[in-house]
């Protein structure tokens, strides 16, 4: 929207000098984007208001047109933009014919300012009811100085230019009087007591007057009025440059503001790049509410559901090969004393009953025979609830169980948010070192975690249920090549035990074991810091969906292995 109307105050030069005012878009900051701002045209300024109701209160911002730089944008037809040195206003009106017309009338601002045609000394002859105040501006721009400068200069120029048609004046009249006491002193008249009238001498007396010494009296007293207003113009100048230092240091702050700002953007354009989707990341001060935060993480992990089971159906079959074992024994490895502690404390704590000792496991889940079981637990705010899981699943073994739970070449199977697995050391048959990269999910960062495994056959005698137990056990550990948060994944740290004990079911005519008689009970139990930052609800609520699913699936998996192989105990 533009208005056109006839200045008010425009100048005499210009009695048709035209004035726009209305509403354009204008570019604020990488934040804020597009504003509707309030421009208004007038007397070779450009000046913008956060809107018309607020225009008497003062503009925010004003540029002089005199050396302005006006450029149409090459690909968007509706914007234009406006420069002056280093300030560049981007504007956007709502049409082509509106830009064009904002575009016409800076133009003719600036053809009409005639600044700079001419010599920087030559004389800007203007009305006498052209003021000083009339020719400022807002101090927004960083200008105003200079031109009220420029205009002091000018009429300093324009007092040079009085004080020699003065002097010219006072020297004619000097000579005229000169001329005239040398003709009553050769008629007679002492010109030391009487002057006469011009066309009257000698007829009318007149007190004398030295009119050398008025001429000179009033030479003096232009001269100081020059003085005083080349001292005037001294301190505006000294003004101006501390303004001048406060206004670079500003733009200085502003353009560092606005340099971290681009480069945040950058960076999240990246990120956008890799990972589409809104600018909203994980962190404690995201804006996203915790419904929206569980919804995207809910949806990527369906999404990562769906690459399995297409990776399910388009598979080959091969298998990767097992890295040989080293011959030295796992008990002669540096991590063995807190391998064998860590095996033992969760193997009793997995063999706990629910409800013993106080234990204080909730139930939240329940699938058929499957149990889940939680406890409320957070650690530095982060939610890290310890789980117990009790399943029992038939055909298949707990040797069987363990052996796909720890075995390296299957992981890549079973393991759906797996993106890459890395071997960092075989410490033995039954016990190495992984790290493992996970899948990212937004609006969550990428996880990786390092931590040993361990398979483990446990003896007869610890055995309180039955004769066959085994279990696998994780741990997350450290390694120098691989600092933890180092690069773009969070790191995780979890302990993880499968304890998985076999039920046998005898046939009663002395037939041989089919898989039809066996059971595997399995227990499992993890505590896992995610890291980084989420909503406590939303890790409760992924807790309870994904643990029953990946239970389930694992246990399928395992079943679907192993039904045409010959019983592993």
């Amino acid at each position: 929207m533009v208005d056109e109307r006839s200045s008010d105050d425009s100048d005499s030069e210009n009695p048709e000098r035209p004035e726009l005012q209305g509403i354009l878009h204008k570019w604020t900051n990488y934040i804020h984007g597009w504003q509707d701002r309030y421009i208004v045209l007038r007397n070779g300024t450009l000046s913008y208001y956060k809107s018309e109701q607020e225009s008497g209160y003062g503009c925010r911002g004003a540029l002089s047109l005199a050396k302005a730089n006006i450029k149409p944008h090459e690909f968007d037809e509706c914007r234009f933009d406006v420069s002056v040195n280093d300030c560049v206003w981007y504007l956007r009106a709502n049409s082509v014919e509106s830009r064009q017309q904002w575009i016409d009338a800076l133009e003719l601002y600036k053809a009409e300012s005639g600044y700079g045609t001419g010599s920087e000394n030559s004389l800007k002859r203007h009305g006498s009811t052209v003021s000083l105040q009339s020719n400022t501006y807002s101090t927004a721009s960083g200008s105003s100085f200079k031109r009220s400068s420029r205009n002091l200069r000018e009429k300093l120029a324009e007092m040079e230019t009085f004080k020699d048609i003065l002097c010219n004046q006072m020297d004619t009249l000097q000579r005229y009087f000169d001329a005239c006491i040398e003709t009553t002193t050769s008629n007679g008249i002492n010109d030391s007591t009487n002057s006469l009238i011009p066309g009257e001498i000698g007829r009318v007396s007149v007190p004398a007057v030295d009119f050398r010494g008025e001429a000179l009296t009033f030479r003096a007293t232009t001269a100081g009025v020059l003085d005083t207003l080349a001292h005037c113009i001294e301190l505006v100048v000294q003004r101006e440059e501390t303004w001048r230092k406060r206004l670079e240091k500003e733009i200085e702050r502003r353009r560092r503001s606005e340099s971290l700002a681009k480069t945040y953007f950058e960076q999240l354009q990246k990120v956008r790049n890799v990972h589409p989707g809104p600018d909203l990341e994980e962190g404690p001060h995201s804006i996203i509410g915790e419904d929206e935060f569980y919804d995207a993480v809910e949806s990527g992990l369906d999404k990562i559901e769906e690459e399995q089971e297409l990776r399910d159906r388009i598979k080959s079959g091969t298998a990767v090969p097992v890295t040989p074992p080293p011959t030295s024994p796992a008990s002669h490895h540096r991590l063995w004393s807190e391998i064998d502690n860590v095996v033992k404390q969760q193997v009793a704590w997995a063999r706990l009953g629910v409800g013993e000792s106080g234990t204080g496991w909730q139930l939240f889940a329940e699938d058929g025979e499957m149990r889940m079981y939680r406890r409320e637990e957070e650690v530095d705010g982060m939610v890290v609830d310890p789980l117990k899981a009790v399943h029992i699943v038939k055909g298949i073994t707990g040797h069987e169980v363990c052996h796909y739970f720890f075995s390296p070449q299957y992981r890549y199977d079973w393991e759906t948010t797996l993106e890459q697995m890395t071997v960092l050391e075989t410490i033995s048959e039954d016990t190495c070192l992984f790290l493992q990269t996970h899948k990212r999910i937004w609006p969550a960062s990428q996880r990786d975690v390092i931590f040993w495994s361990h398979l483990r056959h446990l003896p007869n005698d610890q055995d309180r249920d039955g004769p066959d137990i085994w279990t696998v056990v994780n741990h997350s550990t450290e390694h120098k090549d691989y600092p933890a948060n180092a690069g773009k994944c969070v790191r995780i740290y979890l302990t993880v035990c499968m304890l998985c004990q076999t039920r046998v079911n005898p046939p009663k005519d002395g037939a041989p074991i089919s898989r039809d008689d066996i059971s595997c009970k399995i227990t499992y139990c993890s505590v896992v810091n995610p890291g980084g930052w989420a909503p406590a609800s939303v890790l409760r609520a992924v807790y309870k969906r994904e643990y029953p699913k990946f239970l389930k699936r694992f246990t399928a998996y395992v079943t679907n292995q192993t039904k045409d192989k010959s019983i592993m105990f």
